[in-house]
């Protein structure tokens, strides 16, 4: 059995979804499995077709281009750049939700359902 694998990008200083980010999920070794961009609702559905197995994986997700692209003057460089959350999937089977609350200054995320 594999785990499927979902994220929700949402912007904290507008209050909504993140549309438009750049999310890339890497296998333990650092391979690309998954690369797209939120849609209007800031997920990535294509990204809950993935069958994983149990291990280690990151998502990345490139909030300063998205703060950019929606006119938000950064500083250069960018407090954040590119969030990275290194997580683990335990066993097979499963759904793992990771969302990513952001700003300019400050992220934080959980494993959601």
């Amino acid at each position: 059995m594999s785990a499927t694998l979902s994220t929700h990008v949402l912007d904290t200083v507008r209050g909504g979804p993140a549309t438009g980010v750049v999310v890339t999920l890497l296998d333990g070794e650092g391979a690309r499995l998954f690369e797209g961009r939120t849609n209007a609702d800031g997920r990535c559905p294509e990204l809950a077709t993935l069958r994983l197995s149990p291990g280690r994986y990151v998502l990345r997700f490139a909030v300063a281009d998205y703060f950019r692209g929606i006119g938000v003057a950064l500083a250069d460089p960018p407090f954040l750049d590119q969030v990275t959350i290194d997580f683990g999937i335990a066993g097979a089977g499963g759904h793992y939700h990771v969302p990513l609350l952001v700003s300019p200054y400050s992220y934080s995320t959980y494993r959601g359902s």
